[in-house]
């Protein structure tokens, strides 16, 4: 199973590797998203501080729900996905496999992109530190939860439209305690609640997404 996981990651990195302006595109909208806000509020430090990792997480989660149709659709699309499902392997191994693929050429970029984002906003090295430890948490969740609205909504029209209002809702606790952690941080208290929240959060989706996942899955095939 190591190596069937193993081998749909390397696959899906080197599609995404020729086909880099589809990251690239996802990544400069996460940019954009983040410096439009500065741009509209003024260069007030004290007003970049106080709304610097809200817009962070605001961006990394429009970016995510951006990506969702890089992960099963092209596949879908080309029979390529059914024909890992036939496979013989677990359809939750490639499922977990297609996921982390998709994390690090969206959720991982984000998460290092977070460094010169925080000096742009002026947060200090502690919030700084704590903004990129929750983003690296919480964006594994952002991924797994869109995952399952990408396959339910997989093969339908206006799959777009669709899965936005499906994940969105979900997707808020993890903005919450993401903004909420570097917010402690700047107060002067511990984070690591919200970081323990936002730990818990991923975990609990990779326990549950992928078997929810391939289930949507196979009936979106048949």
């Amino acid at each position: 199973m190591t190596a069937a996981l193993l081998a749909v990651v390397r696959r899906d990195l080197l599609l995404a590797l020729r086909q880099r302006g589809d990251v690239v595109n996802i990544l400069l909208f996460f940019f954009v998203v983040v410096t439009m806000v500065p741009l509209g509020v003024g260069p007030e430090l004290s007003v970049l501080r106080m709304i610097g990792a809200g817009t962070v997480w605001v961006a990394a989660l429009l970016a995510s729900i951006v990506s969702l149709a890089r992960i099963f659709a092209q596949d879908y699309a080309d029979g390529s996905l059914e024909q890992m499902l036939l496979a013989g392997q677990p359809a939750s191994v490639i499922v977990v496999g297609k996921i982390l693929a998709h994390w690090l050429v969206t959720g991982a970029p984000m998460t290092l992109a977070a460094i010169p984002i925080a000096v742009m906003f002026d947060l200090g090295f502690e919030p700084a530190r704590t903004l990129v430890a929750a983003l690296a948490l919480g964006t594994p969740a952002l991924s797994l939860v869109g995952a399952v609205g990408a396959a339910l909504t997989l093969g339908l029209r206006g799959s777009g439209v669709l899965v936005t209002l499906l994940v969105l809702p979900l997707m808020v606790p993890v903005l919450i305690f993401g903004a909420a952690a570097v917010d402690a941080t700047s107060g002067g208290l511990s984070p690591v609640a919200d970081l323990l929240l936002l730990g818990g959060l991923s975990l609990g989706a990779a326990a549950l997404a992928p078997w929810a996942i391939a289930t949507a899955l196979r009936i979106s095939l048949e």
